[in-house]
């Protein structure tokens, strides 16, 4: 990355990914854009890490459609895509010293996926040094990833803002994903188990919220009165469950 020269006082942004880029990845792209502003650089990171996959049918399987990758990165403002091969990223095989999640990458999606967060930390320090960016943006759909990103730019002193993105979704609410296109209806009927859920409970939560709110509001200051405006938001509160 060295070979792309940088205007003195001009922002990098990369924003890395393992290529079959989308809409989520055009948006992280078009964020980068705006946060570089017209005079600072978009660097788009192309790589399928195998020290991330656990299987190695996954890793042979992971789509790859570089061309069709440059396409969308110039489409959504990048100025350079790193696409750099596995000898490249790795010069003497698989590293020896790697980056350790720590226990934060043994929980949730960590505790399925043993090694997994290693091999993702390794290849965003070494990517992070490879392209030197001022800012690195990450889509906050992996939440897990993000959080841990974020604690190894912190734990390690690594020069550079790490930047999350909203979710960007389907119609149907399915966050985008390039492996998406290996799941079958039903598969994604299940997947969508998750979002809904989600989606249910931020808005009980809101909805609670403006009962309790409304319920003070309405409620004077004496002792019985206030009990009488809580047990009608508990009644509300009650209703607003048999409909959810």
């Amino acid at each position: 990355m060295d070979a792309l020269p940088r205007p003195a006082g001009a922002e990098r942004v990369v924003v890395m990914t393992m290529g079959a880029l989308h809409e989520g990845h055009a948006t992280l792209v078009r964020a980068a854009r705006q946060a570089a502003g017209p005079d600072g650089q978009v660097v788009v990171t192309v790589f399928v890490n195998p020290l991330q996959f656990g299987e190695a049918a996954d890793l042979d399987r992971y789509p790859r459609t570089l061309d069709a990758d440059l396409a969308t990165a110039a489409a959504a403002g990048a100025d350079a895509v790193f696409a750099p091969g596995v000898d490249e990223v790795y010069p003497g095989g698989e590293p020896q010293v790697r980056i350790t999640a720590g226990p934060m990458g043994e929980r949730l999606e960590g505790a399925s996926r043993p090694g997994h967060f290693d091999g993702m930390l390794t290849v965003v320090a070494k990517l992070l040094h490879l392209t030197r960016p001022d800012e690195a943006l990450y889509g906050q759909k992996d939440a897990q990833q993000l959080a841990l990103i974020r604690r190894m730019v912190r734990d390690l002193n690594f020069p550079v803002r790490i930047t999350g993105v909203p979710t960007v979704r389907d119609a149907d609410g399915l966050a985008l994903s390039s492996r998406n296109r290996f799941l079958s209806p039903q598969e994604r009927h299940t997947a969508l188990a998750l979002s809904h859920a989600l989606f249910a409970a931020r808005d009980r939560l809101a909805a609670q919220q403006a009962l309790h709110e409304r319920a003070l509001a309405t409620a004077p200051g004496s002792g019985a009165d206030r009990a009488a405006g809580l047990n009608r938001l508990g009644e509300a509160r009650a209703a607003a469950d048999a409909q959810a």
